[in-house]
């Protein structure tokens, strides 16, 4: 994905600029060099937000794709286990109960 020239804080306070009303979005959007498709994106995104929720966003962001990851790494680890007792011929406790994906 490409990286945006503008960092979080700046769009922020873009969308505020154009949340006062002294300029209309075109202008902002010449001002600023960026398309109105992107000033939307931002705008469904960023709206009514502050620079220190954006921070906090970002941290959560990251924590949820961190325990994704986790999770994912967990998921492959048991399917792993479960395919070397069936391998093996062990029995699964819990009789044959198999996660249905």
């Amino acid at each position: 994905m490409k990286k945006s020239k503008y960092t979080e804080e700046q769009i922020v306070k873009i969308l505020q600029e154009a949340a006062e009303g002294r300029k209309t979005q075109a202008e902002l959007c010449r001002e600023h060099g960026v398309s109105q498709n992107t000033f939307y994106v931002w705008k469904r995104k960023y709206s009514g937000l502050e620079t220190q929720d954006v921070k906090r966003l970002r941290e959560l962001e990251a924590e949820n794709a961190q325990l994704k990851r986790l999770l994912a790494e967990r998921d492959l680890e048991i399917d792993a286990v479960r395919a070397l007792f069936r391998k093996n011929g062990w029995a699964l406790r819990g009789g044959s109960r198999e996660r249905g994906f």
